[in-house]
């Protein structure tokens, strides 16, 4: 367990360190005294977190948004994955919708958004449910495009029930890329949570960013966005880790 952490965390923290002493000698080099130290940096985390009870209060308002529209694409993506996978005219009604998603940038949306649902949580609900969901439905409908025909002609063949293909079969063979599409799906879900608060919707953590930004407190800005990373790595982590609990057979092919 020790050699398994120090070959994962080693590469990770000397990248970090690289990468702060490189951002030290930039600052140190440059005349630009709006862009705030690491130091600084972490000073204002340390303050946000500990001494901003607004920090508080602008986590829960945005995860407010996050859990309820996240849980929403879960709830839809997945089974909706699975259904377009195992049926053809289904898949063929899909597709296009699809295709239409994963190209279709969805924050020039967000003002006709909240021209329909207005300014409040389903709003913002919506718009991590639109970041979230295409990701979460095309990993899952791939995992199960990925198990080999042969199981479940096999399986028929020894007089499996469509029940039990899916319990036996597809279901676990799905796993890991349905995985790979939750972590996918959060990260975009936490992308549109900021998104549509920074841009539109004046609540939360955009808020604060907005305030600290407009008062040119570029370390609370960071230490803000920092904290948001923090966040993310967390949920992130905890996915992994359900994955492994859940589907501890399966090879990690997802990212993180």
């Amino acid at each position: 367990m020790k050699k398994h952490a120090l070959r994962d965390w080693g590469p990770r923290l000397a990248v970090l360190a690289v990468a702060v002493a490189l951002w030290e000698y930039f600052l140190s080099r440059s005349q630009n005294f709006l862009l705030p130290t690491f130091s600084h940096i972490a000073t204002g985390l340390f303050h946000l977190i500990f001494f901003e009870p607004r920090f508080w209060e602008a986590l829960y308002i945005s995860n407010q948004a996050l859990i309820f529209g996240y849980a929403t694409a879960v709830m839809i993506g997945v089974p909706l994955g699975l259904i377009a996978a195992r049926l053809p005219w289904m898949d063929r009604f899909l597709n296009p919708y699809f295709a239409v998603l994963l190209v279709m940038p969805v924050a020039p949306l967000i003002p006709i958004v909240i021209i329909a649902l207005g300014l409040g949580l389903a709003a913002r609900v919506f718009i991590v449910v639109s970041f979230a969901l295409v990701f979460i439905t095309i990993n899952t409908r791939a995992g199960v495009r990925s198990i080999e025909p042969t199981l479940i002609e096999m399986a028929k063949s020894f007089g499996a029930k469509e029940t039990q293909i899916w319990r036996r079969i597809i279901v676990p063979g799905a796993l890991p890329a349905i995985f790979a599409g939750l972590r996918i799906g959060l990260g975009r879900a936490i992308t549109g949570m900021v998104m549509v608060e920074l841009l539109l919707v004046a609540s939360g953590l955009g808020r604060l960013l907005l305030e600290f930004s407009g008062r040119m407190q570029s370390d609370m800005v960071f230490a803000t966005v920092l904290a948001v990373i923090i966040e993310a790595l967390a949920l992130l982590s905890a996915m992994q880790f359900l994955e492994r609990k859940i589907a501890p057979w399966a090879p990690n092919i997802s990212i993180g």
